[in-house]
């Protein structure tokens, strides 16, 4: 199926929110699967995804505040953009398309999103499907010795000349970016291909900012979490898949220990050939995964 990367935009809120639009896109014809980002991603990291998947649901990849061709007419907020903000993004973005109840998939930064969106919208989610999803019950681990050498872009990413530095050439931007594009994939040449994409992205005017300011918002969460531990938070009932890369760096594998104290009834499977990006690195095996667990 062929799949319009250009995409659309709709007015959510103060937002003007691109997405990506493929598949069967009448109720009777395909249930509407949302196609949650992280970070540095935006709608095209779901290429190796969007095609197969439309073959059997209405799947839609918008992009985050801050990140693609999303845009704003409110200035930007100092404190950054914080899971529940994005997740009322996320209700509004759902309602300008008259959509209520959706299957969402995540990664990453959109992990977060999906279970803020999960908690405080509960009867709009049928399912969910995780890749490295970060969770509360990581806990205390987020800043323990072994993990600290992983941690250096979050702090960076929160300091106010930092979009400047990357920022400052075009060369300055791809040299940062293909860092994390090779150092989080177990194969360190998948993004290869797509680089030039990348780098032409985030060179829009402000989307190295507003990627940023998702670790600015984030911040006191996770120090919450690396003074206190796990975080309690009411369990998510509706059933979930987990689909983890064995080898990323920054969400590590063995933190999917605590996954029962978050989900309720919760599957977990192993990308053993997958770093962190699992939906771009194996997309095979991500694509067959998503379609079993959102058809039955």
């Amino acid at each position: 199926m062929n799949v319009d990367w250009r995409g659309a935009f709709v007015e959510a809120g103060d937002l003007q929110v691109h997405y990506v639009r493929a598949g069967h896109v009448r109720a009777d014809q395909g249930r509407p699967v949302v196609l949650l980002h992280g970070w540095p991603e935006f709608a095209r990291t779901w290429l190796h995804n969007l095609a197969e998947l439309a073959q059997h649901f209405d799947v839609i990849a918008p992009e985050f505040r801050g990140f693609g061709e999303t845009t704003s007419n409110r200035e930007r907020d100092p404190g950054g953009t914080p899971p529940l903000r994005l997740a009322q993004d996320l209700a509004a973005f759902l309602d300008a398309l008259g959509l209520d109840t959706v299957d969402l998939v995540s990664h990453d930064v959109g992990s977060f999103v999906a279970q803020a969106f999960a908690l405080a919208y509960p009867k709009r989610v049928r399912r969910l499907f995780f890749f490295n999803c970060a969770y509360p019950g990581i806990g205390a681990r987020w800043g323990q010795a072994d993990n600290f050498p992983e941690l250096w872009y979050q702090q960076f990413h929160q300091k106010d000349f930092a979009a400047a530095l990357v920022g400052s050439s075009r060369e300055a931007t791809r040299i940062y970016f293909n860092h994390f594009l090779t150092h989080w994939c177990r194969r360190k040449d998948a993004f290869a291909p797509y680089l030039d994409e990348w780098v032409e992205n985030f060179s829009r005017p402000g989307n190295i900012q507003g990627g940023f300011d998702w670790y600015v918002g984030v911040s006191a969460f996770r120090r919450r979490m690396m003074r206190e531990g796990a975080v309690a938070v009411p369990k998510i009932t509706v059933p979930t898949y987990v689909l983890w890369g064995r080898h990323d760096p920054v969400l590590q594998y063995a933190w999917t220990d605590k996954l029962g104290d978050t989900f309720e009834t919760v599957t977990l499977e192993c990308a053993e050939e997958a770093g962190h990006f699992v939906h771009f690195e194996v997309p095979r095996l991500a694509n067959e995964r998503m379609i079993a667990f959102l058809k039955a």
